[in-house]
């Protein structure tokens, strides 16, 4: 959408985004004013030399300048001090918001619809996280502030001209008006054209250099190489000419500054002379009113950048609230939590039971129906089929992040789904397959789970979950720090970390979703067993597992089967058959020719 300002949509993406900041009114009047007394002793230091040089030309004795002396020392010494501790309150303020800002969107996306944010890669999820989050930060601290500023100083400026003389204090203000509101709009322009184009241009680029680069071959056979060489060299110039469209709002812009500023001067000059001539002023007035303009527009040269910071800040806040619901959505689903009374008993049983449940994903088909099972803490359930059946998705919705299609999901006779998270996750805790191993302690990544997880109860948990002799061989022990997506440790080793995670939430229920995948069979088997014994008498934990390795479910007390009722590819699959593993490997022919691969694969 083309506009020389921000849209409808991302003014209300930038507010809701600042209001999830959480910024303290105290630090942000407090960096407000250490900034205006900063420019305000910037543009008093102007001033009084101004009057020091003028009245030092008359010769006066030179304790008539002693004052002026001094107060030229203090405003030069205090606009530096000023700006220094400006620095620290706005930067303290933009990096304590950013903060919060990341601690509310996790917090709303742990609340929110999973499939909300399942079709975004996770590069782009934590790319929204990382950069447009300091985009936010930077509005604060390069936008909002600098426009706080220049506005109070900018007022107080013109107040005192006019004081002196009124004609020479309202072309200030006209001039301060150019350059701080007209200019920043031409940036506002150039910024838009900018960022457009470019987006565009690069990204046509980057398919055709891919293209060029994957099917070189072909292109060459096919006699289209300067065809399509000529194709990138078009999107190249279209690439220059929108950086020289975007120049000429900018060039606008540095010229309504320069210009606001010169008339702002010369016509303090021209009123100032023709005071001075009718006497309404001192002579050494002429030169505060024509130098003191060029120290106030100080503080209008920072709304061109702060301008810029606008708009890619509000590009990025639209990006961030395309992740979250709306407003409306949120308190919607408040509103039904708490019309529903959702809550669990603490002391009660925590039985999981799926009854004739479908499942799918919002807007999808349905994936799976006829879903019947029960949960317990001490059971030990296992589910097989082939990639894509299903699984994962009944995983989901089990844990209560996804909505079923039909039929219920609930956890001593309450609806999971309806359930506030934190009450869902302190009765069943899931492991995804491509849980994140953070990069920092072995002990701040079982925290994850749990914070208040104290060093010796971790390494008991590490322990539980077979790695107490890995443990022991860290000379750090606990405190190892692990490389970020444990590419400093073993499959194996990442995920007994991850068990030992999923134990230390507490959680009766445990689910974890292929456990074993991308290990070898011996590692698999072995770290399935120790699963499929979490749920001990000492802890009476339900495990509810899904995996593609048969051989260790002779630990399972059951195990569904997944798949196609009649082999159909456009029907939704169901549990076709169940029971224990022996059972399974003596009635079920799919299932015991599966289990013989698996151990002749072995030898």
């Amino acid at each position: 959408m083309k506009t020389w300002f921000i849209t409808a949509e991302e003014r209300q993406a930038l507010k809701r985004s600042i209001k999830l900041l959480e910024l303290k009114p105290r630090t942000l009047f407090l960096a407000c004013f250490l900034g205006a007394a900063g420019l305000g002793a910037s543009i008093a230091l102007g001033a009084t030399a101004a009057w020091l040089i003028a009245r030092a030309s008359q010769m006066p004795p030179v304790l008539y300048l002693e004052v002026a002396v001094v107060s030229v020392r203090f405003f030069g010494i205090s606009k530096a001090v000023f700006r220094y501790l400006e620095r620290l309150a706005s930067h303290q303020l933009g990096v304590s918001g950013m903060t919060t800002l990341r601690t509310n969107l996790y917090k709303t996306l742990s609340h929110s619809d999973t499939a909300r944010i399942a079709s975004l890669r996770r590069g782009d999820i934590l790319d929204r996280m990382g950069t447009d989050v300091d985009n936010i930060g930077d509005f604060v601290v390069k936008s909002l502030l600098p426009a706080m500023v220049a506005t109070i100083v900018g007022v107080i400026t013109v107040v005192g001209i006019s004081l002196v003389d009124w004609r020479a204090g309202l072309f200030l203000a006209l001039g301060l008006l150019l350059s701080g509101v007209v200019g920043p709009l031409f940036t506002i322009r150039s910024t838009r054209i900018a960022q457009r184009q470019e987006t565009e241009s690069r990204s046509r680029i980057s398919e055709v250099a891919m293209t060029i680069v994957d099917g070189a071959a072909q292109i060459t056979v096919d006699g289209q190489t300067q065809q399509v060489l000529s194709g990138l060299s078009e999107l190249e110039d279209q690439l220059y000419d929108a950086k020289d469209a975007s120049a000429k709002p900018a060039a606008w812009a540095a010229a309504i500054d320069v210009f606001g500023m010169l008339m702002a001067v010369i016509m303090a000059a021209y009123f100032g002379i023709f005071a001075v001539n009718e006497q309404a002023i001192p002579e050494v007035m002429l030169a505060v009113l024509a130098l003191t303009p060029l120290s106030a527009f100080e503080g209008t040269a920072q709304l061109g950048p702060a301008a810029q910071q606008l708009v890619i800040s509000a590009t990025s806040a639209v990006r961030i609230m395309n992740m979250l619901p709306a407003e409306a959505e949120i308190k919607a689903e408040q509103e039904e939590e708490e019309n529903a009374n959702t809550t669990l008993d603490p002391s009660a049983a925590h039985i999981l039971e799926a009854k004739d449940l479908a499942i799918g994903w919002p807007g999808g088909p349905v994936v799976a129906t006829d879903i019947n099972l029960r949960l317990a803490p001490g059971d030990h359930l296992a589910i097989v089929g082939q990639s894509g059946i299903g699984k994962t998705t009944l995983l989901y919705t089990l844990a209560g992040l996804l909505k079923p299609v039909s039929g219920s999901v609930k956890i001593d006779g309450v609806d999971v789904f309806l359930l506030p998270r934190l009450q869902a996750a302190g009765s069943f805790v899931i492991t995804p397959e491509d849980a994140h191993i953070f990069e920092t302690t072995i002990l701040e990544n079982l925290r994850v789970a749990n914070g208040e997880l104290t060093a010796a109860e971790g390494e008991e948990l590490l322990k539980e979950a077979g790695l107490g002799e890995w443990l022991a061989s860290l000379p750090a022990g606990i405190e190892t720090e692990l490389g970020s997506g444990a590419t400093t440790i073993s499959g194996g080793e990442r995920r007994r970390i991850l068990l030992a995670r999923a134990l230390a939430a507490k959680a009766p229920l445990l689910a974890l979703d292929e456990p074993g995948e991308h290990l070898d069979p011996e590692t698999a088997d072995a770290l399935l067993r120790d699963l499929l014994t979490a749920g001990s008498e000492e802890h009476k934990r339900g495990v509810i597992l899904v995996t593609h390795r048969l051989t260790p479910l002779d630990q399972a007390d059951q195990v569904f089967i997944m798949d196609k009722p009649h082999g159909r590819l456009d029907e939704p699959a169901a549990f076709v058959a169940q029971g224990t593993h022996r059972e399974l490997a003596k009635n079920h022919p799919g299932y015991a020719w599966s289990l013989r691969q698996e151990q002749v694969d072995a030898f």
